[in-house]
């Protein structure tokens, strides 16, 4: 049976989780909103047993990854800077990078930003976005009674207090309510009441469902202590809306030799 085996690194100035399994070309795999590692440990064991070196780590901010307390350590920089970091740590020189959901936009700017350094690069439920002509906290759907989950994460301590309150009901909800099990209807015919949407007179949580027992997919083991930490994962949610895309058509230029903790140009 393949073994999962568990590691820190210093990568980037931070300590930086990993999971992975396998020997062989490494393969990165870059979790998104909100997740761990723990959603690539199917992935890791596959590609190992198919010959590769699986490296999962649990992303800047989130499970048991070093969470920055200032909110301009969380850009797509860092981000990109922390995978560069994790395969020096690795001693890899390249890597196969993937992301899922708020990892994608990580994967494709690292093979963008440092293509010596990432071979290919996949991208799962979030495609590859040039930057656009506008802000895009500006073009970001709201109405009198709702507005977009990424306008309301940008109040620092609102989401935060949420969230936290009880991070294990949290994840179950996110999980349950995101999942195929809830029935739904087309997302043009719901208005404000259309997922991302949130209620100006209730929160991120108010229109999830907690369920009475948890799906045959879901075990209370998969909602561990080490996978639930809503501050971090946040912070860099609450940045996405004003840095990830803004940047998606940045040039390694852009990014001054003298930046902390921005290892992104070429040795």
């Amino acid at each position: 049976m393949t073994e999962i085996v568990h590691r820190t690194v210093e990568a980037n100035g931070i300590r930086i989780h990993l999971a992975e399994a396998g020997s062989g070309p490494v393969v990165l795999l870059c979790h998104g909103f909100p997740e761990s590692w723990y959603s690539w440990r199917h992935q890791l064991k596959a590609l190992a047993e198919a010959g590769y070196r699986a490296v999962a780590p649990d992303m800047r901010g989130y499970g048991q990854t070093g969470q920055p307390e200032a909110i301009d350590q969380y850009t797509l920089f860092h981000l990109v800077g922390d995978i560069v970091g994790v395969l020096d740590a690795l001693s890899a020189p390249e890597a196969v990078v993937v992301g899922h959901d708020w990892g994608a936009p990580v994967a494709w700017h690292s093979a963008l930003l440092r293509p010596d350094r990432f071979r290919a690069v996949a991208g799962l439920s979030v495609p590859f976005r040039p930057r656009g002509p506008t802000r895009p906290t500006s073009v970001m759907p709201q109405s009198e009674s709702s507005l977009f989950y990424q306008l309301y994460f940008q109040t620092p301590g609102v989401a935060e207090a949420e969230l936290g309150r009880d991070p294990r009901a949290t994840i179950r909800r996110l999980l349950y309510s995101g999942s195929g099990d809830v029935p739904r209807k087309s997302d043009n015919t719901l208005g404000d009441q259309a997922p991302g949407m949130v209620p100006r007179t209730g929160g991120f949580l108010t229109r999830t469902i907690d369920p009475s027992a948890l799906p045959g997919w879901l075990t209370e083991a998969d909602i561990g202590p080490d996978r639930v930490s809503p501050r971090g994962w946040l912070i860099q949610l609450g940045i996405a809306a004003g840095s990830l895309v803004i940047l998606a058509q940045a040039r390694i230029q852009t990014c001054p030799e003298s930046r902390r903790g921005c290892p992104l140009s070429r040795a």
